[in-house]
């Protein structure tokens, strides 16, 4: 059965990083990469029990995902958080055996658009680093990649 590292890079996210990491509970494992953030964020990371790694200047953001436990690394931004639907794909999942070829899944994402949600098409979240290597906060576009149902929320900054 696969295990799940949560990754989330955050800067100044004081906002949202505490719904984000709560919402992270289908994770065996998570990593939060501190990119120059006030300490009530690292406050809120340690709480949940995340592990807390320093972003290096210069290093890829993806570079991060070697540090995880687990191969499979599902990537959140700290404006985002886990729709309970989703939560209960990602326990399924967990049961599952994987192809080992896979590089990963795309997840749909709801965004708030002021009074409204749009759904966005989906990305890829839930990544098999041993298949794939990335620069950004999370994986590239994989429009072949299977997808997981459920939903990642955002709820952008103001």
């Amino acid at each position: 059965m696969p295990k799940i590292s949560g990754l989330v890079h955050i800067r100044n996210h004081d906002l949202h990083v505490g719904r984000a990491l709560e919402s992270l509970r289908p994770c065996d494992e998570l990593l939060v990469v501190d990119h120059g953030c006030k300490e009530e964020s690292l406050r809120i990371a340690r709480e949940v029990g995340a592990r807390i790694i320093k972003g290096v200047n210069g290093v890829d953001h993806g570079a991060y995902a070697q540090d995880a436990h687990n191969d499979w690394i599902l990537c959140l931004q700290p404006s985002e958080s886990i729709a309970e639907d989703l939560e209960a794909s990602l326990l399924e999942w967990k049961e599952s055996e994987p192809a080992p070829e896979l590089v990963g899944y795309n997840i749909r994402i709801r965004e708030q658009n002021g009074t409204h949600w749009e759904v966005l098409p989906g990305e890829l979240r839930l990544a098999n680093r041993c298949k794939i290597n990335w620069t950004g906060d999370c994986p590239p576009q994989a429009p072949d990649s299977p997808s997981l149902p459920g939903h990642i929320l955002r709820i952008p900054d103001e």
